[in-house]
């Protein structure tokens, strides 16, 4: 059996967030037309609450880097004639780098595997892989614009594969016949055992944090999928399978004020968006002015929340909206009277659009 017959039989999925199928990611990119072709590491984890690319890195970086061989000897593979040359990218944050570098550098030995540190002042938006792209190809950090995807025109617009650290873990299990459909996830926040726990994929929240002894026994909620980007989840809705990048963070009911969390919010995106876009640069900066001020116009607030989900440029604005309208529907109405540090007339809007 070929390791994309595997790969289908496996049901692998990226483990980015996208949760894109990882067998149509690497048939694209076979399919493409060229005879120069790149495999990139994504390694760059910059969503606050993840941890668990820099606990495989720490513990499975063979297991990466023998993910990454795999992609190179599929894509390679072609007439003798017409051979196709592949090279690889290990794109890391400085932070795991600075940890994490001479194991790398032992683990990819003479493979034709390059690692490419993530510029300091790329931010959030540095993980994002179109502004890989751009990173390594020395341009300003930012997304591209799609079409044409990665996998048709990517890295000096040759056909170009990118997975992240988990997902190159899960391939080189699946290519041994290893792989037992098991995933990380990363649990953080008002817990007792916080840490990164591999359990089945089919976990849901409540699952997990069962499993790991992190369920409370005090109101709380839950972000799922990151602490910037993730959905907000009351503890009624812990039935959900654990979505994007497999984090959990638990937050008190009574230890919150609705207010200071969405102003947290707000501040990490205005601070990590690029600026390319109207939709993102002015929205983000217009939501942060609004939840600022002493009476706030709801019907403003919740129609560029909209706006962000359907004009952003890329996934950093539609990601903004998430945590927002989410914590609105799911939490706000759930709060104690004394922590809605809003006024009541406030409270009364935003029931009324975000229910």
């Amino acid at each position: 059996m070929d390791i994309i017959a595997k790969i289908k039989k496996a049901n692998l999925v990226g483990r980015g967030g996208a949760c894109f199928p990882v067998a149509a990611k690497w048939l694209a990119v076979k399919k493409a037309a060229g005879n120069k072709k790149y495999v990139i590491c994504n390694a760059a984890e910059g969503e606050p609450g993840v941890a668990k690319d820099s606990y495989i890195i720490e513990r499975h970086i063979n297991r990466v880097i023998d993910g990454m061989r795999v992609a190179w000897e599929y894509l390679s593979a072609g007439k003798v004639k017409n051979e196709i040359a592949v090279e690889g990218y290990f794109y890391i944050n400085n932070k795991y780098y600075k940890r994490y570098g001479k194991k790398l550098i032992k683990a990819i030995g003479n493979l034709p595997i390059k690692i490419f540190i993530k510029p300091y002042d790329a931010g959030y938006i540095g993980g994002e892989e179109s502004a890989i792209l751009n990173a390594i190809e020395g341009r300003r950090v930012e997304p591209r614009l799609k079409p044409p995807y990665p996998t048709e025109r990517g890295l000096w617009n040759c056909p170009t594969l990118i997975n992240n650290v988990e997902t190159f873990y899960e391939v080189s299990q699946v290519a041994s016949g290893d792989y037992k459909n098991y995933r990380f996830y990363t649990v953080s926040g008002d817990c007792l055992n916080s840490g990164v726990y591999e359990l089945p994929n089919n976990f849901t929240i409540g699952r997990v944090l069962k499993e790991t002894e992190n369920l409370p026994d005090f109101p709380f909620f839950v972000q799922v999928g990151g602490n910037a980007a993730g959905e907000v989840l009351n503890n009624q809705q812990l039935k959900q399978p654990v979505s994007g990048g497999g984090s959990i963070a638990v937050f008190s009911l009574t230890k919150y004020q609705a207010k200071a969390l969405l102003e947290k919010w707000l501040e990490f995106f205005t601070d990590e968006s690029c600026g390319q876009c109207t939709p993102c640069r002015e929205g983000l900066l217009r939501l942060h002015e609004l939840i600022r001020k002493e009476k706030i116009d709801w019907l403003l607030f919740n129609e560029l929340i909209d706006n962000l989900k359907e004009a952003a440029f890329c996934g950093l604005g539609s990601s903004a909206a998430i945590p927002l309208s989410s914590f609105m529907k799911n939490v706000l109405p759930l709060m104690a009277e004394k922590k809605l540090d809003l006024p009541r007339s406030c409270r009364e809007e935003i029931y009324k659009y975000f229910k």
